[in-house]
């Protein structure tokens, strides 16, 4: 599932385009990349499916669903000797706001971005 990464990168890359939501691009990669390695390092299965939607002209929502129902733990701590397990930091730093939806078999972890408003031409 490593390449589970880059396909989703790809997905997101499309959509935004699509949804002239450009300005949202860079951030919106990190934020699934990270999603993308948390449930592959944590899921139980060897399937996830990448959601990217639209809400509203201004939010675009990007989500993770796998079967492992634990919930993911954003990690404050500082130590310097761990390189990974902070992906979350990240996610809670470039999303305008994220979370996690419980299923009775699995969960997703959502995080959305809200693009600024259009500057006056």
């Amino acid at each position: 599932m490593p390449e589970s990464a880059g396909a989703a990168r790809s997905l997101v890359r499309t959509a935004l385009a699509a949804w002239q939501q450009d300005e949202l691009t860079e951030d919106a990669l990190c934020v699934i990349t990270e999603l993308v390695s948390n449930a592959v390092d944590h899921a139980c299965c060897s399937v996830i499916r990448i959601v990217v939607t639209r809400p509203a002209d201004d939010r675009v929502l990007l989500a993770v669903v796998d079967r492992s129902r634990d919930l993911p733990r954003m990690r404050t701590d500082c130590d310097g000797e761990r390189i990974r397990g902070r992906g979350l930091v990240l996610v809670d730093a470039l999303a305008d706001r994220w979370g996690t939806e419980p299923h009775r078999w699995g969960k997703t972890v959502w995080a959305e971005l809200r693009s600024g408003p259009a500057a006056d031409g």
